[in-house]
């Protein structure tokens, strides 16, 4: 275990640093010129695979934006991305020490402007978008090639992706704010000085996302991919399905998802019964991040290192630095309920670790076990969900990562269709789930939409535990952060114990100064100022409705 050498670089990297966001938003890419590599793609499309293959690898890349000189084990793409936006929620929880790279997401630190941890948030994307608009430049207008057409939808489905993974922390929920500022709009064919490109408003962002799914959705038709790291028409069906959640478009989402999820099936109970959730090929995934031991030539700046529990050489593991889940949510999960075996209680135990071995512990003795420099023991409500790439204890930190599964399918076209008003196809869609995956003992009671919407977040909450989908379901809701109840024992640190009313303007990420310093068309008064730094206890006595309701 080779972490102490990581405790000072850490310190620097989480303060007022600057310099950790000296990266070109949008970098420049390709060693041709853009006439060159039109004509080039016009003859020869098989050219541009590299660029559309790079623009999918990009955000699953160590060190995506800083560099790998900058050390900075935070920064390994879209599953730190997933990772911090679940940590401003309220079901995951995290230690406050100083090996914990993300404790300004638990301490919502993140809303300073000058932070390298929301820069990443926000860089991982429009560098993306960068190579997505780099693709789009290149190819004609009215080109009939047939590779040109998919790789153009496929570049279009990219960059709604995008968008999708920006616009729902920096302005409230899409209705009755569509006309307030969300993120710039940067395209291939943007006309105008770049260093000024305002805040587009919700409803101008979400344009551009629907019309680049619509055209994806069209272009890849009959497309079958090479592998789940790319974008098919399915996968685009799924983003417009999100898409449409968000704008509560519910009939439309309904639909999407139902072709998005076409051939797809969860994963059984039994596959759930011991850790999993790192292997793209499983029946249930749609979409991924393929991350072998290529792609990770670095123990720490890796999902397992800080999501995992079972790396042979993390921070997770060998300094305790365990993401947990919040005991008022693990209390809500029946004992019926596979799923909460994803988390060992607050004895240590679970029954996912029965087939379990590290070493010479099997069972329930992996989560007591201790090996210097190597494993400290659980600590209540860790999580064991993910499991670990060739074999527990392993210390290559490899797995892939899901971006789209069908269980989230399943989830959002039940709360459509409620919210469309079809409830009984809703509860009928969702029973049939739980039921078969997960709790055979699972009943909806729902006698209204709203309340069946509450049912569905809170199995999204359960189900998706960890994938980074929390803060953007609490902003589409429109709910309160409920991390701490009165009167219940928390598991928070005291630094992260409190609460956020839905309508605190702190919620909403700022625009990284890098930005605002190179773009007037965002003056600071412009950016999102609103709210305050939560303090320990703040909040106490709110609700959500689902897993504190008094």
């Amino acid at each position: 275990m080779k972490l102490a050498h990581k405790i000072f670089i850490f310190t620097l990297g989480c303060g007022l640093v600057t310099s950790c966001a000296d990266l070109d938003t949008y970098p420049e890419g390709g060693t041709f010129t853009a006439d060159q590599k039109t004509a080039t793609a016009a003859a020869l499309p098989e050219r541009l695979s590299a660029d559309v293959n790079g623009m999918f690898a990009v955000i699953g890349k160590q060190y995506a934006v800083f560099g790998s000189a900058s050390s900075r084990d935070d920064d390994a793409g879209y599953p730190t991305v997933c990772l911090s936006q679940d940590l401003n929620g309220p079901d995951m929880v995290s230690d406050n020490s100083n090996y914990n790279w993300f404790s300004v997401s638990s301490q919502y630190q993140d809303r300073s402007d000058t932070y390298a941890n929301p820069y990443m948030r926000w860089a991982v994307f429009y560098n993306q978008i960068k190579l997505a608009n780099d693709i789009l430049a290149t190819i004609p207008a009215d080109t009939e090639v047939p590779q040109l057409k998919i790789y153009k939808a496929q570049a279009k489905a990219v960059r709604a992706f995008d968008y999708l993974s920006l616009v729902p922390y920096f302005q409230f929920k899409y209705k009755g704010n569509e006309d307030k500022p969300s993120v710039p709009i940067v395209t291939e064919n943007m006309t105008g000085d770049p260093s000024n490109n305002p805040r587009a408003t919700l409803r101008e962002v979400y344009e551009l996302i629907m019309s680049d799914l619509d055209e994806a959705i069209a272009g890849l038709d009959g497309y079958v991919r090479i592998s789940k790291a790319e974008i098919d028409q399915k996968v685009a069906y799924g983003l417009r399905a999100r898409a449409n959640l968000y704008m509560e478009n519910w009939a439309a989402a309904a639909a999407d998802a139902e072709k998005a999820m076409a051939g797809y099936t969860p994963y059984s109970r039994a596959q759930v019964s011991t850790p999993t959730f790192i292997n793209a090929n499983d029946q249930n995934w749609m979409w991924a991040i393929i991350l072998t031991p290529t792609n990770i030539p670095d123990a720490y700046p890796s999902w397992p290192s800080v999501l995992g529990s079972f790396s042979g050489d993390s921070y997770s593991a060998g300094v305790a630095c365990y993401k947990s889940v919040n005991r008022l949510l693990f209390d809500k999960i029946p004992a019926t309920d596979v799923r909460k075996g994803w988390w060992v209680d607050e004895n240590l135990t679970s029954p996912n670790l029965a087939n379990v071995t590290w070493g010479s512990a099997t069972g329930n003795a992996v989560a007591t076990l201790e090996i210097p420099d190597v494993k400290l023991p659980f600590i209540p409500y860790t999580n064991v969900k993910f499991g670990q790439y060739g074999f527990i204890g392993n210390n290559i930190n490899a797995g892939d990562w899901c971006m789209m599964r069908v269980e989230e399918m399943i989830l959002l076209r039940a709360e459509a269709l409620a919210m469309a008003g079809d409830l009984a196809g809703g509860k009928t869609l969702l029973q049939n789930f739980v039921t078969t995956y997960r709790d055979p003992a699972y009943v909806s009671t729902a006698a209204t939409a709203q309340a069946f919407q509450d049912e569905v977040w809170l199995q999204r909450r359960i189900e998706l535990w960890g994938e980074g989908f929390a803060m953007s379901d609490i902003m589409r809701l429109g709910k309160n952060v409920v991390r701490f109840k009165e009167g219940v024992q928390s598991n928070f640190p005291d630094d992260f114990k409190f609460n956020i009313a839905a309508n605190d303007g702190y919620l909403l990420l700022r625009i990284p100064q890098r930005e605002t310093n190179n773009n007037r068309g965002i003056p600071l008064s412009a950016n999102n100022n609103q709210g305050s730094a939560p303090a320990p206890g703040n909040g106490a006595g709110l609700t959500d409705g689902v897993v504190v309701t008094d």
